[in-house]
């Protein structure tokens, strides 16, 4: 079995990264936004070495084989059977939640969501004049949970959108078919249209979960459902910008294609080729970058179990930890971890002030060395 090497340090300094480059000339580790630090599977290097030799960089359609190889995917995957045509690619996740909010009601809707969330969720609906309308969700016995009575009663007659984070970023939860069904019930009830954001799907690291499609719990969810996703967080392409939703109803699909008329880019050719290579021949880099990935969360959840003030919750997906830090009395955050020298994500950007979100996307050495300096960080500061 080829071995891929997920320890080495990759020096990205010189390469304007975002994650890096935040902290440019200072000692701090990156540990925040959702980028991982590995290189992306050797096929996906060596199918955009190829288009590169090609020389002809035009504008490009989806490749057939591309649409091929995701539905392959998607039903050796999920047993999910998509047809081509509900299929609608877009250059980014984010620009398709914004197309959503566009495509769904009018100027002073509501679009709910659960939070803590990625920031985008409650950025987008602004964007598009409707308001958001966020449910907190519930922590109960260690375990992160929708609060459907909370959801029923947020909805008004103004509601015309759900937004589901599925795996959740930034609490790491599968949610269950069970909690999902109940969900889409209350959706469907209020005649909610469903956008769930699935582009953590292919990053399940607990063994005896499954990600479960919304749209495959009944027809009657699929016919309100938009589905997001992307191989860019799985295979570490985010740059490429290369997503596409999955909208079986015909109206819902033209109306998301009016909403984008005239506003959304052409994707990539580029993100189409790593996309291809990453579903024609990414799933050995991904096995092992899963395990990797376990091996990191472990390390995360017995060193945060030990420090002064800081709790977690169980990682089921992602490669992201929630950690609430508020009994540490510290005040902002997020500046205290950087002066410490490791730079976290601020949990107020995800609607939950005194938490941080912390990516272990990276080498094991650069989470060992975060650590010893957030630990010194805390005993200093609480004795």
């Amino acid at each position: 079995m080829t071995e891929f090497d997920f320890d080495t340090v990759v020096d990205r300094g010189a390469t304007a990264s975002h994650k890096w480059g935040k902290y440019g000339g200072r000692d701090v580790i990156p540990l925040w936004v959702a980028d991982m630090d590995f290189r992306s599977a050797p096929a996906i290097i060596e199918a955009l070495h190829e288009r590169v030799d090609h020389g002809v960089f035009g504008y490009t359609d989806a490749p057939a084989e591309l649409v091929a190889a995701a539905q392959t995917s998607l039903l050796a995957e999920l047993g999910w059977e998509v047809d081509p045509d509900w299929m609608v690619w877009l250059p980014g996740l984010v620009s398709g939640l914004n197309v959503l909010c566009r495509a769904v009601g009018g100027p002073g809707d509501e679009v709910i969501t659960f939070t803590p969330v990625y920031p985008p969720f409650m950025s987008a609906p602004l964007f598009e004049e409707r308001a958001v309308v966020t449910v907190p969700l519930l922590l109960r016995d260690g375990l992160w949970r929708p609060d459907l009575d909370a959801l029923d009663r947020s909805i008004t007659p103004r509601a015309k959108l759900l937004l589901m984070c599925s795996p959740h970023n930034p609490v790491g939860r599968v949610w269950t078919a069970t909690e999902l069904s109940e969900i889409a019930a209350i959706a469907c009830r209020h005649g909610l249209i469903i956008g769930s954001d699935e582009v953590h799907a292919g990053l399940i690291l607990d063994e005896d979960k499954q990600h479960v499609p919304m749209a495959m719990l009944s027809p009657e969810v699929a016919a309100r459902t938009v589905t997001l996703m992307a191989p860019s967080k799985t295979f570490n392409t985010p740059g490429l910008g290369c997503s596409f939703a999955v909208i079986g109803d015909p109206g819902l699909r033209a109306a998301f294609c009016r909403a984008m008329a005239g506003i959304v880019p052409h994707v990539n050719l580029f993100g189409y080729v790593a996309a291809r290579a990453a579903y024609e021949k990414g799933m050995p880099w991904r096995r092992q970058l899963l395990a990797y990935l376990r091996d990191n969360r472990d390390l995360v959840e017995s060193e945060i179990a030990t420090m002064p003030g800081l709790r977690m919750t169980h990682v089921e997906a992602t490669y992201l930890a929630w950690i609430d830090a508020r009994e540490t009395g510290v005040g902002e955050l997020v500046r205290f971890f950087e002066k410490a020298g490791v730079g976290l994500s601020d949990g107020t950007d995800f609607g939950a002030p005194g938490f941080v979100r912390l990516n272990f996307g990276c080498s094991r050495s650069l989470l060992v060395e975060a650590f010893e300096r957030m630990r010194e960080a805390l005993a200093s500061a609480l004795g």
